[in-house]
Protein backbone atom coordinates (compact mmCIF):
# COMPACT_ATOMS: atom_id res chain seq x y z
CA UNK A 1 0.00 0.00 0.00
CA UNK A 2 1.22 3.55 -1.14
CA UNK A 3 -0.27 6.75 0.61
CA UNK A 4 1.41 9.79 -0.81
CA UNK A 5 -0.38 13.09 0.56
CA UNK A 6 1.91 16.09 -1.07
CA UNK A 7 1.10 19.76 0.01
CA UNK A 8 2.41 22.73 -1.77
CA UNK A 9 1.03 26.14 -0.49
CA UNK A 10 1.64 29.37 -1.53
CA UNK A 11 0.33 32.16 0.43
CA UNK A 12 0.85 36.23 -0.25
CA UNK A 13 -0.21 38.58 2.34
CA UNK A 14 -1.28 41.81 0.77
CA UNK A 15 -3.34 43.05 3.21
CA UNK A 16 -2.00 45.92 5.81
CA UNK A 17 -3.36 44.59 8.69
CA UNK A 18 -4.21 40.50 9.21
CA UNK A 19 -3.92 38.00 11.45
CA UNK A 20 -3.77 34.05 10.11
CA UNK A 21 -3.48 30.73 11.18
CA UNK A 22 -2.71 28.17 8.79
CA UNK A 23 -2.79 23.86 9.74
CA UNK A 24 -2.39 20.97 8.26
CA UNK A 25 -2.84 17.77 9.84
CA UNK A 26 -1.77 14.39 8.69
CA UNK A 27 -2.50 10.90 9.78
CA UNK A 28 -0.88 7.86 8.21
CA UNK A 29 -1.93 4.71 10.01
CA UNK A 30 -1.73 1.14 8.28
CA UNK A 31 -0.11 -2.12 8.27
CA UNK A 32 3.19 -2.76 8.63
CA UNK A 33 3.82 -3.20 4.81
CA UNK A 34 2.25 0.66 4.36
CA UNK A 35 4.96 3.30 2.30
CA UNK A 36 3.77 6.38 3.11
CA UNK A 37 5.07 9.74 1.33
CA UNK A 38 4.21 13.16 3.13
CA UNK A 39 5.42 16.09 1.38
CA UNK A 40 4.02 19.66 3.05
CA UNK A 41 5.51 23.12 1.78
CA UNK A 42 3.92 26.34 3.00
CA UNK A 43 5.09 29.67 1.93
CA UNK A 44 4.20 32.83 3.51
CA UNK A 45 4.92 35.83 1.27
CA UNK A 46 4.11 38.79 3.35
CA UNK A 47 4.36 42.35 2.13
CA UNK A 48 3.44 45.42 4.51
CA UNK A 49 2.24 45.07 8.00
CA UNK A 50 0.43 42.17 9.37
CA UNK A 51 -0.90 41.39 13.28
CA UNK A 52 -0.16 37.52 13.39
CA UNK A 53 0.50 34.54 11.15
CA UNK A 54 0.61 31.04 12.97
CA UNK A 55 1.33 27.98 10.28
CA UNK A 56 1.57 24.72 12.01
CA UNK A 57 2.06 21.31 10.14
CA UNK A 58 1.22 18.07 12.38
CA UNK A 59 1.69 14.56 11.21
CA UNK A 60 1.13 11.55 13.11
CA UNK A 61 2.20 8.09 11.42
CA UNK A 62 2.39 4.54 12.81
CA UNK A 63 3.79 1.44 10.96
CA UNK A 64 4.95 0.83 8.16
CA UNK A 65 7.90 3.14 5.84
CA UNK A 66 7.64 6.52 6.15
CA UNK A 67 9.16 9.42 4.56
CA UNK A 68 8.30 12.71 5.71
CA UNK A 69 9.15 16.16 3.98
CA UNK A 70 7.85 19.50 5.92
CA UNK A 71 8.82 23.12 4.82
CA UNK A 72 7.71 26.20 6.08
CA UNK A 73 9.50 29.55 4.30
CA UNK A 74 8.37 32.74 5.34
CA UNK A 75 9.29 36.06 3.86
CA UNK A 76 9.06 39.61 4.93
CA UNK A 77 9.37 42.28 1.75
CA UNK A 78 9.46 45.74 2.17
CA UNK A 79 8.92 48.07 5.62
CA UNK A 80 6.12 46.44 7.50
CA UNK A 81 6.38 44.75 10.60
CA UNK A 82 4.38 41.53 12.09
CA UNK A 83 4.59 38.69 14.30
CA UNK A 84 5.25 35.10 12.50
CA UNK A 85 4.91 31.74 14.47
CA UNK A 86 6.20 28.33 12.67
CA UNK A 87 5.84 25.03 14.31
CA UNK A 88 6.11 21.53 13.36
CA UNK A 89 4.80 18.62 15.04
CA UNK A 90 5.66 14.64 14.23
CA UNK A 91 4.18 12.02 16.27
CA UNK A 92 6.01 8.33 14.67
CA UNK A 93 6.08 5.16 15.76
CA UNK A 94 6.61 1.74 14.63
CA UNK A 95 7.91 3.36 11.89
CA UNK A 96 11.24 3.33 9.59
CA UNK A 97 12.32 5.89 7.53
CA UNK A 98 13.33 9.50 7.04
CA UNK A 99 12.21 13.13 8.57
CA UNK A 100 13.19 16.07 7.49
CA UNK A 101 12.01 19.31 8.57
CA UNK A 102 12.79 22.88 7.40
CA UNK A 103 12.07 26.02 8.30
CA UNK A 104 13.50 29.20 6.40
CA UNK A 105 12.99 32.71 7.35
CA UNK A 106 14.15 35.99 5.18
CA UNK A 107 13.54 39.57 5.23
CA UNK A 108 14.01 41.39 2.49
CA UNK A 109 14.04 45.48 2.88
CA UNK A 110 14.00 47.26 6.49
CA UNK A 111 10.65 45.33 7.86
CA UNK A 112 10.60 44.87 11.65
CA UNK A 113 9.22 41.12 11.81
CA UNK A 114 9.36 38.77 14.89
CA UNK A 115 9.85 35.71 14.23
CA UNK A 116 9.18 32.22 16.53
CA UNK A 117 9.94 28.32 15.49
CA UNK A 118 9.49 24.93 16.95
CA UNK A 119 9.83 21.65 15.64
CA UNK A 120 8.66 18.99 18.14
CA UNK A 121 9.24 14.95 17.40
CA UNK A 122 7.91 12.60 19.34
CA UNK A 123 9.60 9.29 18.37
CA UNK A 124 8.35 5.89 19.50
CA UNK A 125 10.24 3.22 21.08
CA UNK A 126 9.45 1.16 17.97
CA UNK A 127 10.86 4.14 15.08
CA UNK A 128 13.52 3.74 13.28
CA UNK A 129 13.14 7.25 11.32
CA UNK A 130 16.49 9.41 10.13
CA UNK A 131 15.36 13.35 11.69
CA UNK A 132 17.25 16.57 10.26
CA UNK A 133 15.84 19.39 11.46
CA UNK A 134 16.69 22.81 10.03
CA UNK A 135 16.38 26.05 10.50
CA UNK A 136 17.49 29.36 8.35
CA UNK A 137 17.62 33.38 9.39
CA UNK A 138 18.32 35.82 6.25
CA UNK A 139 18.07 38.94 6.29
CA UNK A 140 19.13 41.74 3.36
CA UNK A 141 18.51 45.72 3.65
CA UNK A 142 20.28 47.84 6.16
CA UNK A 143 22.54 45.09 7.76
CA UNK A 144 20.98 45.74 11.51
CA UNK A 145 21.22 49.10 11.43
CA UNK A 146 17.62 51.12 11.28
CA UNK A 147 16.19 52.84 7.99
CA UNK A 148 17.43 56.16 7.83
CA UNK A 149 15.24 59.00 9.04
CA UNK A 150 12.63 60.30 6.28
CA UNK A 151 13.91 63.70 4.77
CA UNK A 152 12.30 66.82 6.57
CA UNK A 153 9.40 68.27 4.24
CA UNK A 154 10.29 72.11 2.64
CA UNK A 155 6.76 73.30 4.23
CA UNK A 156 3.86 71.89 5.70
CA UNK A 157 0.28 72.78 6.39
CA UNK A 158 -1.38 73.38 9.84
CA UNK A 159 -4.03 75.06 11.66
CA UNK A 160 -4.73 76.58 14.95
CA UNK A 161 -7.71 76.94 16.84
CA UNK A 162 -9.24 78.52 19.92
CA UNK A 163 -12.17 75.53 20.16
CA UNK A 164 -12.44 72.20 21.98
CA UNK A 165 -10.24 70.02 19.78
CA UNK A 166 -12.86 66.83 19.35
CA UNK A 167 -13.54 63.83 16.26
CA UNK A 168 -16.13 66.48 14.91
CA UNK A 169 -13.77 69.36 14.82
CA UNK A 170 -11.54 67.27 12.43
CA UNK A 171 -13.79 65.92 10.50
CA UNK A 172 -14.87 69.49 9.30
CA UNK A 173 -11.35 70.78 9.29
CA UNK A 174 -10.43 67.89 6.82
CA UNK A 175 -13.72 68.04 4.89
CA UNK A 176 -13.58 71.87 4.45
CA UNK A 177 -9.78 72.56 4.34
CA UNK A 178 -7.47 69.57 4.08
CA UNK A 179 -5.43 67.21 6.70
CA UNK A 180 -3.25 69.35 8.24
CA UNK A 181 0.51 68.16 9.72
CA UNK A 182 0.71 71.07 12.70
CA UNK A 183 -2.02 71.95 15.14
CA UNK A 184 -1.82 75.26 17.36
CA UNK A 185 -3.75 74.54 20.62
CA UNK A 186 -3.64 77.00 23.59
CA UNK A 187 -1.81 75.44 27.02
CA UNK A 188 -4.80 77.03 29.12
CA UNK A 189 -8.54 77.89 29.30
CA UNK A 190 -8.98 81.95 29.10
CA UNK A 191 -12.95 82.65 29.63
CA UNK A 192 -14.88 83.44 26.12
CA UNK A 193 -11.53 83.49 24.54
CA UNK A 194 -9.73 79.88 24.54
CA UNK A 195 -10.39 76.35 25.14
CA UNK A 196 -7.01 75.07 26.79
CA UNK A 197 -5.61 71.31 26.13
CA UNK A 198 -6.06 68.08 28.02
CA UNK A 199 -4.44 65.11 28.10
CA UNK A 200 -7.48 63.64 25.89
CA UNK A 201 -7.19 66.75 23.38
CA UNK A 202 -3.42 65.63 22.96
CA UNK A 203 -4.17 61.96 22.88
CA UNK A 204 -6.20 62.92 20.01
CA UNK A 205 -4.37 65.03 18.03
CA UNK A 206 -1.46 62.97 18.30
CA UNK A 207 -3.78 59.95 17.21
CA UNK A 208 -3.92 61.96 13.92
CA UNK A 209 -0.30 62.07 13.43
CA UNK A 210 -0.26 66.00 14.07
CA UNK A 211 2.89 68.03 15.87
CA UNK A 212 1.17 70.49 18.73
CA UNK A 213 2.25 73.53 18.51
CA UNK A 214 1.80 75.12 22.20
CA UNK A 215 0.24 78.53 22.54
CA UNK A 216 0.39 80.59 25.95
CA UNK A 217 -2.33 83.54 25.87
CA UNK A 218 -2.63 83.98 29.73
CA UNK A 219 -1.76 87.55 29.47
CA UNK A 220 -2.69 91.15 28.13
CA UNK A 221 0.13 93.14 28.72
CA UNK A 222 3.75 92.47 26.94
CA UNK A 223 5.71 94.97 28.65
CA UNK A 224 8.51 94.80 31.38
CA UNK A 225 11.07 92.55 32.01
CA UNK A 226 9.89 90.52 35.36
CA UNK A 227 6.32 90.67 33.77
CA UNK A 228 8.01 88.55 31.19
CA UNK A 229 9.97 86.63 33.12
CA UNK A 230 6.68 85.55 35.31
CA UNK A 231 4.55 84.62 32.04
CA UNK A 232 7.47 82.66 30.95
CA UNK A 233 7.32 80.35 34.33
CA UNK A 234 3.54 80.13 34.59
CA UNK A 235 3.63 78.63 30.81
CA UNK A 236 6.52 76.26 31.75
CA UNK A 237 3.93 75.38 34.74
CA UNK A 238 1.23 74.48 32.25
CA UNK A 239 3.61 72.65 29.93
CA UNK A 240 4.98 70.40 32.76
CA UNK A 241 1.39 69.95 34.34
CA UNK A 242 0.29 68.85 30.77
CA UNK A 243 3.59 66.17 30.38
CA UNK A 244 4.91 68.50 27.39
CA UNK A 245 8.65 66.81 26.70
CA UNK A 246 11.54 69.08 26.71
CA UNK A 247 13.02 70.42 23.62
CA UNK A 248 9.63 72.04 22.87
CA UNK A 249 8.97 75.54 21.81
CA UNK A 250 6.49 77.52 24.08
CA UNK A 251 4.67 80.49 21.86
CA UNK A 252 4.02 83.70 23.56
CA UNK A 253 1.05 85.08 22.00
CA UNK A 254 1.51 88.54 21.65
CA UNK A 255 -1.82 89.91 20.14
CA UNK A 256 -1.77 93.46 18.16
CA UNK A 257 -3.92 95.24 20.95
CA UNK A 258 -1.39 94.04 23.77
CA UNK A 259 1.35 96.69 24.36
CA UNK A 260 4.80 95.39 24.17
CA UNK A 261 8.49 96.30 24.58
CA UNK A 262 12.00 94.75 24.44
CA UNK A 263 12.01 93.94 27.66
CA UNK A 264 8.83 91.80 27.96
CA UNK A 265 10.52 89.92 25.11
CA UNK A 266 13.77 89.53 26.84
CA UNK A 267 12.15 88.14 30.09
CA UNK A 268 10.65 86.28 28.27
CA UNK A 269 13.17 84.02 26.18
CA UNK A 270 15.87 84.46 28.68
CA UNK A 271 13.46 82.07 31.28
CA UNK A 272 12.46 79.98 28.82
CA UNK A 273 15.71 79.15 27.43
CA UNK A 274 16.93 78.48 30.51
CA UNK A 275 13.98 76.17 30.93
CA UNK A 276 13.87 72.63 29.29
CA UNK A 277 11.74 74.02 26.68
CA UNK A 278 12.67 76.48 23.28
CA UNK A 279 11.64 79.67 23.36
CA UNK A 280 8.31 81.19 20.77
CA UNK A 281 7.05 84.35 19.85
CA UNK A 282 3.30 85.21 17.89
CA UNK A 283 2.13 87.80 16.60
CA UNK A 284 1.84 90.90 13.67
CA UNK A 285 5.80 91.19 12.80
CA UNK A 286 4.66 94.08 10.21
CA UNK A 287 7.47 96.49 9.95
CA UNK A 288 5.07 99.10 11.15
CA UNK A 289 3.86 97.19 14.13
CA UNK A 290 5.19 98.11 17.75
CA UNK A 291 5.86 94.30 17.96
CA UNK A 292 8.34 94.13 15.16
CA UNK A 293 10.41 97.30 16.34
CA UNK A 294 10.57 95.71 19.75
CA UNK A 295 11.65 92.56 18.57
CA UNK A 296 14.48 94.14 17.23
CA UNK A 297 15.39 95.79 20.37
CA UNK A 298 15.71 93.07 22.30
CA UNK A 299 17.92 91.02 19.77
CA UNK A 300 20.13 94.14 19.87
CA UNK A 301 20.03 93.26 23.98
CA UNK A 302 20.43 89.94 23.56
CA UNK A 303 21.47 88.49 19.95
CA UNK A 304 20.71 85.01 21.05
CA UNK A 305 16.76 86.39 20.79
CA UNK A 306 17.39 86.38 16.86
CA UNK A 307 19.63 83.21 16.60
CA UNK A 308 17.29 80.97 18.21
CA UNK A 309 14.09 82.03 19.09
CA UNK A 310 11.37 80.93 17.01
CA UNK A 311 8.68 83.52 14.99
CA UNK A 312 5.77 82.78 13.98
CA UNK A 313 4.07 85.55 12.34
CA UNK A 314 0.73 86.72 11.45
CA UNK A 315 1.94 88.52 8.56
CA UNK A 316 0.84 88.92 5.45
CA UNK A 317 -2.69 88.12 6.12
CA UNK A 318 -3.50 86.69 2.64
CA UNK A 319 -6.94 84.59 3.66
CA UNK A 320 -8.13 81.44 4.75
CA UNK A 321 -7.42 78.75 1.78
CA UNK A 322 -7.64 75.02 1.33
CA UNK A 323 -4.98 73.17 1.92
CA UNK A 324 -4.32 72.54 -1.75
CA UNK A 325 -4.66 76.31 -2.49
CA UNK A 326 -2.30 77.56 0.66
CA UNK A 327 0.16 80.23 -1.15
CA UNK A 328 4.01 80.04 -1.61
CA UNK A 329 5.77 80.13 2.10
CA UNK A 330 6.54 83.83 2.20
CA UNK A 331 6.29 85.18 6.10
CA UNK A 332 7.30 88.43 7.53
CA UNK A 333 9.57 89.26 10.30
CA UNK A 334 12.48 90.30 11.66
CA UNK A 335 15.67 89.89 8.86
CA UNK A 336 18.06 87.25 10.22
CA UNK A 337 15.76 85.80 12.45
CA UNK A 338 14.12 82.34 12.73
CA UNK A 339 10.82 83.07 11.02
CA UNK A 340 9.21 79.12 10.65
CA UNK A 341 5.78 79.71 11.12
CA UNK A 342 3.03 82.09 9.42
CA UNK A 343 -0.18 82.45 10.23
CA UNK A 344 -1.67 83.58 6.63
CA UNK A 345 -5.30 83.35 7.18
CA UNK A 346 -7.46 84.15 10.22
CA UNK A 347 -10.61 83.13 11.22
CA UNK A 348 -12.04 80.93 9.05
CA UNK A 349 -16.14 80.86 9.71
CA UNK A 350 -16.25 77.23 9.51
CA UNK A 351 -14.31 75.09 11.82
CA UNK A 352 -13.26 78.08 13.91
CA UNK A 353 -9.48 77.67 12.37
CA UNK A 354 -6.58 79.95 11.37
CA UNK A 355 -4.62 78.18 8.17
CA UNK A 356 -0.39 78.29 8.16
CA UNK A 357 2.46 77.36 6.46
CA UNK A 358 5.48 76.32 8.42
CA UNK A 359 9.06 75.71 7.14
CA UNK A 360 9.83 72.06 7.90
CA UNK A 361 12.31 72.45 10.17
CA UNK A 362 10.03 74.10 13.38
CA UNK A 363 9.02 70.27 13.18
CA UNK A 364 11.89 69.69 15.61
CA UNK A 365 10.66 71.50 18.61
CA UNK A 366 6.75 70.71 18.31
CA UNK A 367 5.29 68.11 20.46
CA UNK A 368 5.57 65.35 17.67
CA UNK A 369 3.65 61.91 18.12
CA UNK A 370 4.63 59.31 20.20
CA UNK A 371 7.08 61.29 22.39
Amino acid sequence: MRVTPGYTILLAVLIMAISGFISFYNIGKNNNKANIIITNTVKNNIYGSVGKVDTVISNQVSKGTANLENNIMNNGKGDGNGEISSSIENDVNGTSGDLKNNITNSVEGDGNYTFSNSTQNELGDEADINVRNTVENKASGTDGDPPPPSPTPEVVWGIDSASETTESFYACVRENFGDPTVFGRYLETRENISRGLTPQQVSLIHSKGDYILPIFNNFNNATGFENGINEAREAIGYAQDLGIPSGVALFADIEPTYPVDAEFIRGWFETISASPYESGIYGIFDPERALYQSYNAAAQSNNAILEENYIWTASPNVGITTQAEAPEFNPEAPEGSLAFGWQYGIDAETCNIDTNLFDGELLKVLWKPGS
